[in-house]
């Protein structure tokens, strides 16, 4: 089984290692580039950008980031997660770690108050997952090499880059595991 590691700066990166564990994959809090020793793979959760894309500047774990990309580490973004690993915002300059040929758009559902779960087809999946959007983004330009693995009214939802994965949606606010199972075999 894999070390999954968990950026644990801001956002919801504790149901996203309550999900791991209830699969029985190992999973670590990551804050620092120290805390990447020993991590196989790594999910970015949902949380705040802005924030999020400073804190990973100013203490070094972005560039730890990108140089674990380089060598094949696989990445999963979700939501907030999603916009880190893009290569583009709409309308927007802010620090990304550029490692999916994408680009987003930012609460493209609208805000907070606009939050909510449906079904959602998913390549791969023959029921589909809940999705759960809060302030989600979508991807509105796919690159070279990106395959669409779910969309949700006509929008791009979930991307896969070889080993990177973007979700709009929040997985591990439900009791699915199942793309959690799946990340963790990348």
């Amino acid at each position: 089984m894999p070390n999954v590691g968990v950026i644990s700066i801001q956002g919801d990166f504790e149901k996203h290692l309550h999900s791991l564990g209830q699969i029985g994959v190992s999973a670590k809090e990551v804050r620092t580039p120290e805390a990447l020793a020993g991590i196989d793979r790594i999910i970015i959760p949902g949380g705040e950008s802005t924030t999020v894309g400073k804190l990973m500047q100013r203490f070094g774990l972005g560039d730890a980031l990108i140089e674990r990309a380089k060598a094949g580490m696989p990445f999963w973004g979700t939501c907030m997660g999603m916009i880190m690993l893009a290569a583009e915002i709409e309308d927007r300059e802010q620090f990304t770690l550029n490692l999916l040929d994408i680009t987003v758009r930012r609460n493209a559902f609208g805000p907070q108050v606009h939050s909510f779960e449906d079904h959602v087809e998913f390549v791969g999946l023959s029921e589909g997952v809940t999705g759960v959007f809060i302030r989600a983004p979508i991807v509105t330009r796919v690159g070279d090499g990106v395959e669409v693995l779910s969309r949700y009214r006509e929008q791009v939802v979930a991307v896969r880059q070889g080993v990177r994965l973007g979700t709009s949606f929040h997985p591990e606010l439900t009791e699915d595991y199942r793309l959690h199972e799946w990340f963790s075999k990348l």
